[in-house]
């Protein structure tokens, strides 16, 4: 079998500071043969910067998924595009006009994983203020270019808001893909299996980020923009003493595509 480890959205040094703290035992205790990331919140709660990335690379994850924020810190999050587009990928279904690459080829010891990324459109378009194609054309599309069956594994991480959309992303890639995860939400559902034609499924792998926020993000400022219907500029928590890890062990049949076992896991964890 070939094991993959995926973290959800790691949200700022919080969220940094905590896959630090337990990917070592992880690598020793599940031996995954790639370890996977969503990043779209890395550089202190929004945005990838070169910086935040490797650390990321030097603290043990091999390669990336982005997101809707992934842009927010402008010249710094396309250097980090450009320098790493070997390992870390932008969503297919946006203008081309954004920089990096939409497909990633990772080597392992039991053959390569193809990992693609595409957001989700409902309630998707104001957050990311460019246009967002279907997912659902645009993977046709990617999956003609791009072949997952010539792979040992095929991952794809849909960035998106609705749950339902996630669900039906999922049973339309059924057995054209290994698996098919969710990031974007920060919450992680309960419904980790494996649909009828051998493709894992999440809807939402949650987030790694501070405990006891909002979503990552300090509980006081989100209740006062709710309390108050007053815009508030978020912040994420310097000096948190415990984190929220959630990630999914998905172990894939290198010869039959499929997936055999997904495994959710979230744990609260002292920094």
């Amino acid at each position: 079998m070939l094991k993959i480890i995926f973290f959800g959205d790691i949200m700022g040094e919080p969220g940094r500071e905590a896959v630090k703290k337990i990917l070592p035992e992880l690598l020793d205790l599940e031996k995954p043969d790639l370890v996977l990331a969503n990043v779209d919140n890395l550089a202190h709660g929004k945005g990838v910067t070169v910086k935040t990335l490797e650390e990321m690379i030097r603290a043990g994850v091999n390669a990336f998924t982005s997101g809707n924020h992934a842009f927010s810190k402008k010249e710094f999050s396309v250097e980090a595009f450009k320098k790493y587009s070997n390992v870390l990928v932008r969503a297919v279904n946006i203008p081309n006009t954004n920089p990096g690459s939409t497909a990633m080829v990772l080597p392992t010891k039991k053959g390569e994983v193809l990992v693609g990324h595409f957001f989700g459109q409902v309630f998707m378009e104001k957050q990311f203020h460019d246009p967002i194609s279907s997912p659902f054309k645009a993977v046709l599309e990617w999956m003609e270019i791009n072949k997952p069956s010539n792979y040992a594994a095929a991952i794809i991480d849909l960035h998106a808001e609705v749950t339902s959309e996630k669900v039906a992303f999922g049973y339309f890639l059924d057995g054209k893909v290994s698996a098919l995860v969710g990031t974007h939400t920060h919450i992680p559902t309960a419904d980790a299996k494996i649909l009828p034609d051998g493709t894992g499924y999440i809807t939402d792998i949650g987030m790694c980020g501070a405990a006891g926020t909002v979503l990552g993000v300090k509980k006081e400022l989100a209740l006062e923009r709710f309390t108050t219907e007053t815009w508030i500029p978020f912040d994420i928590p310097q000096d948190a003493s415990k984190a929220e890890v959630s990630y999914v062990i998905i172990s894939i049949d290198e010869k039959t595509h499929r997936t055999a076992n997904i495994q959710a896991v979230h744990k609260i964890i002292d920094l």
